[in-house]
């Protein structure tokens, strides 16, 4: 089981050990959000809660949160909720962005993550979430999937194809 928590100072090592397993596997860090170091925690945690109010280079504010596992205290994913779509993030990118630590994926984290953030989204007046994920990520979309996602129309950014599903959360759905 995990709960999503704010980025804090408590979580301090158990974000590095997380870090630093994403960074060693060389794959592409995502969401975005994780590809800014740790190295100074404390600006990173300031970094990251400036974005919650202003306008940032998404162009529109952002919340950031940590998966937690509940019985290890491990940080096993990071989620991204954008909390309005522009052109681009309702092209390619979503109200929504996650990522999971090689080590714990495969065992239902990423679902239960998406899953713990609807509360998160609908508490921004959202209810219609865009989950997006990279044509060969069949991973991720399970993922989606999982969590009630009805695909739309694909688009292409940067020579990659892009799947778009829609997520209801409206009472009585998530």
């Amino acid at each position: 089981m995990i709960t999503l928590h704010e980025p804090t100072l408590k979580l301090r090592q158990a974000y590095r050990d997380f870090y630093e397993e994403y960074a060693a596997s060389g794959e592409k860090m995502t969401p975005f959000v994780v590809r800014h170091s740790p190295t100074d925690f404390s600006k990173m945690l300031a970094y990251l809660k400036s974005h919650t109010k202003e306008q940032t280079k998404l162009g529109v504010p952002h919340s950031t949160y940590w998966a937690v596992e509940s019985e290890s205290g491990k940080v096993v994913g990071v989620i991204n909720i954008r909390h309005k779509l522009t052109d681009k993030l309702f092209e390619t990118g979503g109200h929504i962005g996650y990522g999971i630590r090689s080590t714990a994926r495969g065992k239902g984290y990423a679902t239960e993550m998406l899953t713990c953030s609807f509360e998160k989204v609908r508490a921004l007046g959202i209810s219609r979430a865009l989950v997006c994920c990279d044509e060969d990520n069949v991973a991720s979309e399970r993922v989606i999937v999982k969590n009630g996602g009805k695909q739309t129309e694909s688009k292409v950014d940067g020579g990659v194809r892009v799947k778009r599903f829609w997520i209801d959360l409206k009472k009585g759905g998530f």
